[in-house]
């Protein structure tokens, strides 16, 4: 992906006080030009991790992401969003119940 192109989308979702955590790849090397001054860098030859920040979480998602919304075959563009939602929160309480956390949530809702 060329640097312009990732700058555009980066520019266009991300706030200008976020930390952004990356890898090496060169196209983030013109972020903080653009204004983002926490940006931090991860480089794979030297480590997965500094700390609690890794970048093998976001590849984790992706690869869980891509795996279950190709069951879909194809989405709308217009519920993407609400699918890679669920994705989201799939992933951040894999190790829970998930029939159990739905019903607790849903417990208290009134359904028309």
């Amino acid at each position: 992906m060329r640097a312009l192109t990732l700058q555009a989308i980066i520019k266009g979702r991300v706030g200008f006080d976020s930390t952004l955590y990356t890898d090496g790849f060169r196209s983030y090397d013109s972020i903080v030009h653009l204004g983002y001054q926490k940006h931090f860098r991860i480089y794979h030859q030297d480590n997965y991790a500094v700390g609690d920040v890794h970048i093998n979480g976001i590849e984790g998602f992706w690869g869980y992401a891509k795996v279950r919304l190709v069951e879909f075959r194809g989405l709308s563009k217009n519920t993407f969003y609400l699918h890679l939602k669920e994705c989201e929160f799939r992933f951040n309480y894999r190790s829970h119940d998930l029939y159990k956390m739905l019903l607790k949530i849903t417990k208290n809702t009134i359904f028309c």
